[in-house]
């Protein structure tokens, strides 16, 4: 019987997860898309799409630490919660001084939410597939975040198509980690209607 509700639990766990995941995939495809075609020629729009993605982020975790236990169960995406807010807060005051100010925020943000992100996925790597996917996405944001910050003290020229790869590669992973959970879901319910 107590196997039978763990096991219950981990498929209303990933059930929630695969919704969540095409979400996020959805959200940061259309947000890189715009990055790299109207945004890129409008600085005003660049402006509130930098603003949003980290506004995003923040609002995501909070969802998803509700769905799965709240936020006292979730540690580390409360501090993914409570950083997104600040990087948000952080990159508006950034705008006004300048887009290498923008990318070090975003570096320094990337870091961080990298690092809970991986945190998060180790946490759930019992009880849900596809967290490989999250670690490996986690990983890549902080040591994207260095980048960022490393190239935020250059000179060259800084937009939001600098961003942008940034979240293309948040959303492929995104993307694999739905899209494993989808299969592992249908290759875990071949046997039973086979028989």
């Amino acid at each position: 019987m107590l196997a039978q509700n763990t096991d219950n639990l981990a498929q209303a766990s990933n059930t929630w997860l695969k919704s969540y995941y095409f979400v996020r995939f959805a959200v940061s495809a259309a947000w890189v898309a715009l990055a790299f075609t109207v945004a890129k020629t409008m600085p005003p729009l660049a402006a509130i799409m930098l603003v949003a993605y980290p506004a995003w982020d923040a609002l995501a975790n909070f969802v998803d630490a509700q769905r799965t236990g709240g936020m006292s169960r979730n540690k580390s995406q409360l501090l993914n919660f409570v950083i997104s807010v600040l990087a948000t807060l952080a990159v508006a005051i950034a705008l006004t001084n300048s887009m290498n100010a923008v990318l070090a925020v975003y570096g320094v943000w990337a870091v961080l939410s990298g690092l809970f992100q991986l945190t998060t996925a180790v946490r759930r790597w019992k009880t849900s597939g596809a967290q490989w996917a999250m670690i490996l996405s986690g990983a890549q944001s902080a040591l994207a975040g260095i980048f960022f910050v490393k190239m935020a003290g250059g000179v060259e020229d800084i937009g939001i198509t600098n961003v942008a790869p940034y979240a293309a590669f948040g959303a492929f992973y995104f993307l694999v980690s739905a899209v494993w959970l989808t299969v592992s879901d249908i290759l875990r319910k071949a046997p039973r209607i086979a028989s």
